[in-house]
Formats: C-alpha cells, structure tokens, sequence
C-alpha cells in the first residue's frame, strides 16, 4: 500500500467517525434529519476545509472527491436512523472520536508539510485539522466546545502533530512511522479520559469584603 493510499484510507476513517460523533450529538439535540447530516458534515469536514484553505488546494477535497462528501452524509444518516442503538455505544464513540483524532492530526500535518509549509506552521494546521470538525459540531449544538475545557483533546493532537514533524525531519515519515504517530496521539487521549487528566484552569477566588464595625456612641457623663 503506498502512503497516499494509506492517507485517503485514514482521511476517510477519519470522516466517518467524526461524521457519526457529529451525528450523535445533533441527534441528542432533537435535530431533524436534514440538521442531524449537517452537522455530521461539518464535524467530519470542518477541520480538513480548514486544512486545505490553509495550504492553498483548491477546491478542498471535501469539495473536489466525492468521496469525502458522501462518506459524511452516509455515516451521518446511518446515525440517524440507528441512534436507539448507537446511544447505548457511549464508550465506543469516545474511542472513535479519539480515533478520528488520531487521523487527523497525522493526515493535516503531512499534508502541510508537503505543501512545504514550515514545521511550525504544519504542527499548528495538523492540530486545526483534528479538532476544526469537533469546534464546528459543538458551536451549531450551542456547547462549550470540548477543546477550551479541561480535556486532554487539543494538546493530544498538537503533541501528535510535532511528533509527526519530528518524523519528517528524520526521514522517518512512512507508513508505519506515521501509524505509530496516530497510535500515541489515540493511547494519548484514551488515557487522559481514562484518567481525568486536564489542563490547568484559572482559580477563581470571591473577592473579599470587609466587615465594618458599627460605631460605638459615647457614654455621656
């Protein structure tokens, strides 16, 4: 299998699994079945449109290869229909998404870095990659999205984006290399849920009140 094989096939992995967390999440939110595909949509393409606007190829390939397109609307509408069953697979999604993640990371950075984008640049594209789709989703299902909470998510993916960069500066960015890459990035986040591993979070302390005492009255003579 050559790498650009093996990058369409996680490019499209990756689609359907954040096609199906965006499509779970819409359902939850009682969207129809036309708002349950959009959502899908931009959960699974979010990130890569970014990616390819970015790097300067146009149209983006979730607009050029049919592929990208359908792989979303098909996994979105499965979910639709089949969500009784899918929301009892909680702790399958969570894997799954750390999963498209993982893709995501690997297939943005590479992808930037051959565009001749800088190290730094690419390791910042890779980590917009992975997590473009999931800021998408939560903003149209009105959520905090997970990667400004406590959440190992965005640091598990800028992490598997310099390592990537660091792979390709050794001459190391392979097939198996790069799989090796996604594998830290989804053992990365799994364990953070595992965990509970976040990032640290600013204390917020009540401002303090001074408790004046009442004046005492003279005693008169």
């Amino acid at each position: 299998m050559t790498t650009s094989t093996a990058l369409l096939l996680a490019d499209l992995t990756g689609v359907a699994v954040f096609a199906a967390s965006g499509a779970s999440a819409a359902v939850a939110k009682r969207l129809d079945l036309f708002g349950v595909v959009f959502v899908g949509f931009v959960a699974a393409l979010g990130g890569g449109i970014f990616r390819d606007l970015a790097i300067d190829e146009a149209p983006p390939l979730a607009f050029g290869d049919w592929r990208y397109a359908a792989t979303a609307a098909v996994t979105a509408a499965a979910v639709f229909w089949l969500h009784p069953q899918f929301a009892r697979l909680r702790t399958t999604v969570l894997v799954l998404d750390a999963a498209g993640l993982a893709l995501f990371t690997v297939t943005g950075t590479v992808r930037a870095l051959d565009a001749q984008v800088p190290a730094v640049g690419a390791c910042v594209i890779g980590m917009l990659t992975a997590i473009g789709g999931g800021l998408g989703r939560d903003l149209l299902t009105a959520e905090i999205p997970v990667v400004l909470r406590r959440e190992i998510y965005a640091v598990a993916a800028l992490a598997g984006s310099v390592l990537v960069a660091l792979l390709d500066a050794l001459g190391h960015a392979n097939a198996g290399w790069l799989t090796a890459a996604a594998a830290v990035v989804f053992l990365l986040r799994l364990v953070a849920l595992r965990r509970r591993w976040s990032a640290p979070v600013a204390t917020l302390r009540a401002p303090r009140t001074e408790t004046r005492q009442p004046p005492v009255n003279p005693v008169p003579e």
